[in-house]
């Protein structure tokens, strides 16, 4: 039971995670994951035994086998020279030389045990730093030079992990077994990975051969794959599991599989369900180190012979040596590459960018783990706390340097901003084309509106405006960009808000409501206008103010609702007020936008837009309040996403035509409207029953 509740906390714990990082965008969702993790080891003293054993088949082997799955194999066939050099070459060259670092700081630590703890510190993890790279665009080759290196380097740090661990208890290190023991896991473990996958993927055949094409089962089937292979390759045949599952992953999805195109609903059930897996374990991997910190750094801090500030000294020292040998490394296989390809020119920084990315992350601290207490002759290891303080405290500040370094670097690589204006000119991006959709869709919307019942279309143009606007923030790369169309918004709806407030005024000049409602209407709009103001002075940034005005104002609204449902009869004034009010706010936004001062301003027609359909819907809910159309207003809803969803189907075959998105963006447009579409179509025949 124990187990269970540990579970549910956990993954509890990741979806806070998440809500917490999009509140904080700037922190990467790996810190944030990695100090929820320290709290509950510290507050909740929840303890987890890790075991490298099971962590490796329960967290990697997915992992890995899903970026396998994902890995553009061209990418990973052009880079196959530099992926190799950083994944085992630098590997081994950073366990011996940081090896003899780490001895040299500190003595105590033997050499073989030294050369173990920074073949640890040399795999890197870019889980750790995906959600940075995805914010600051960082470029593909990096990228995938990072990812590829990922894929087979844990490999070799694990092996250079066991020898000089084995070195330090015996006190003997044969570097020729060592390099035959990886040798045969290697290879071993990559013929096991693509043996078992063929083997697999015949089964999967023999299944629809026999009319067993449940997705469910196949969806399964996939799902379990990885931790077989893993499971075979390190347990019966002892090589390399983790390049068994790479190999798998990059056989899973060939082209030859006919089993894809036997069941195209497998490739969505799939997708998604792989999805949710990736989410939930790469939380709980980062929660896990954080729950596992105090554990690694408990032992130093309290020890009288290493001071915990020469500690830190120690994990700054080792960072910068590993980040600068890493450059160094990167930067001459560029040039190399340059001299014999005659390809661009390499430069600094972009050296450094693979450098920085190449983020530590949890393997080095549940690898370090299992250092043994105790030697073959019964004495306590010596230094290990401080490994694991070393371990932990790299790790650490790998997350933080990347996620403050990396946006900075990104925007000194010279001739960015011209390299994506040209690929604009060429193809839009998978945001833009979404965007394209959407307005599509809102303009076929409010085309086939009926004047009768205009509820149901302006709420399915609310939401569509919604998402549009989602995607436009989530495309903006920094305050710049994003200040004007904030600004544009907060300005809109201070004039509506404004015009609220003297329709308020009329109405209460007119008798035409109480003075209870107009007093707390008022100091309603007036608090708004307030915040308005506050919100254009910072525009293009989110400061805790304006996130605790945003969440007030909607309890606010909650609250509000709810009492009138708990006294009808304030019922009807309020939704005149409401009728009245949003008239006063569209006429105002009108005639501001007409005035002499804003006659020249070019606002976000978008924007515009967002608010007008807002306030329309309040006068088109007001008016069917009560009026028994429930089912009338489903239908009516449920033909204009319809035609919406075949407005959308138009969209990307008119850019497709066009040559404005390619042929494998079209699709996944496509996927993305039919699973939509689905979904709705569900959601409809649910809504039926209950009827």
């Amino acid at each position: 039971m124990a187990l269970i509740q540990g579970a549910i906390l956990l993954v509890s714990i990741v979806l806070l995670g998440n809500v917490i990082g999009h509140f904080i965008p700037m922190v990467p969702d790996a810190l944030i994951q990695i100090v929820l993790g320290l709290l509950l080891a510290l507050v909740v003293h929840i303890n987890v035994p890790v075991d490298t054993d099971w962590f490796m088949l329960l967290f990697i082997a997915p992992l890995l086998y899903n970026d396998g799955r994902h890995f553009p194999r061209r990418a990973l066939w052009a880079l196959r020279g530099q992926i190799v050099s950083n994944a085992v070459f630098l590997v081994f060259a950073t366990m011996f030389l940081g090896g003899f670092l780490i001895h040299a700081l500190v003595p105590q630590i033997s050499f073989a045990a030294a050369v173990a703890l920074a073949a640890l510190l040399a795999p890197t993890d870019p889980i750790a730093v995906e959600g940075i790279a995805k914010r600051v665009r960082m470029p593909k080759r990096v990228l995938h030079l990072v990812a590829g290196e990922s894929l087979i380097n844990d490999a070799s740090g694990l092996i250079g992990f066991k020898y000089g661990i084995a070195a330090a208890l015996s006190g003997t290190f044969i570097i020729k077994d060592a390099a035959a023991d990886f040798f045969y896991v290697a290879v071993v473990g990559a013929i096991a990975g693509a043996g078992l996958m063929m083997l697999i993927n015949a089964i999967r055949k023999l299944l629809l051969s026999q009319g067993i094409g449940d997705t469910i089962v196949h969806t399964v089937l996939q799902l379990v794959t990885p931790f077989i292979i893993y499971l075979f390759a390190d347990e019966l045949v002892h090589a390399s599991g983790v390049i068994a599952v790479v190999i798998a992953g990059l056989m899973s999805n060939s082209k030859n599989n006919a089993y894809m195109t036997a069941l195209p609903r497998l490739k969505l059930v799939s997708s998604h369900a792989w999805d949710i897996l990736v989410y939930v374990l790469n939380g709980l991997i980062f929660i896990l180190l954080g729950i596992e910190l105090p554990v690694a750094m408990r032992g130093t801090i309290h020890d009288t012979k290493v001071g915990t500030w020469s500690a830190l000294m120690y994990v700054v020292i080792i960072y910068v040596v590993l980040i600068g040998l890493r450059f160094v490394w990167v930067y001459v296989n560029d040039l190399i590459s340059q001299r014999q390809h005659h390809v661009h020119k390499p430069r600094v920084v972009s050296a450094m960018l693979t450098a920085v990315a190449g983020a530590r992350g949890a393997i080095t601290v549940v690898g370090v783990l299992g250092v043994p207490t105790v030697t073959l002759a019964g004495n306590l290891f010596p230094q290990r706390s401080l490994m694991l303080f070393i371990a932990a405290g790299v790790t650490v500040l790998s997350l933080v340097v990347a996620s403050v370094t990396l946006p900075l670097l990104v925007r000194l690589l010279p001739n960015a901003k011209t390299e994506v204006k040209n690929g604009e000119n060429t193809h839009l991006t998978l945001v833009q084309a979404e965007d394209y959709l959407l307005r599509s869709a809102m303009t076929q919307v409010k085309t086939a509106q009926k004047e009768s019942l205009q509820k149901p279309a302006l709420d399915l143009i609310g939401e569509l405006q919604q998402q549009s606007r989602r995607l436009q923030l989530s495309s903006v790369s920094g305050d710049v960009v994003m200040a004007p169309m904030l600004r544009d918004e907060l300005e809109i709806k201070k004039m509506g808000t404004q015009g609220e407030l003297e329709a308020v005024q009329k109405l209460r000049a007119d008798g035409k409501i109480s003075t209870r409602l107009f007093d707390k209407l008022s100091r309603r709009y007036r608090s708004k206008l307030t915040d308005l103001d506050y919100m254009l002075a910072h525009a293009g940034k989110r400061t805790w103010r304006m996130r605790w005005q945003q969440l007030h104002g909607r309890i606010r609204h909650r609250v509000e609702f709810l009492q009138i449902l708990g006294r009808p009869e304030r019922g009807d004034e309020y939704r005149f007020v409401a009728k009245v009010t949003a008239k006063g706010a569209l006429a105002n936004i009108n005639a501001t936008l007409k005035s002499p001062a804003y006659k020249h301003r070019k606002f976000n027609k978008q924007v515009i837009s967002t608010q007008i359909v807002h306030y329309r819907n309040r006068i088109a809910t007001v008016k069917s309040f009560g009026s028994g159309k429930r089912r009338v207003y489903e239908a009516e809803m449920q033909r204009l996403r319809m035609i919406a969803y075949a407005a959308q189907r138009s969209a990307v075959h008119e850019l497709m035509e066009q040559s404005y998105i390619t042929p494998i963006t079209a699709q996944r447009l496509s996927a993305d409207i039919s699973y939509s579409e689905n979904a709705v179509s569900l959601r409809a025949a649910d809504s039926d029953a209950e009827i």
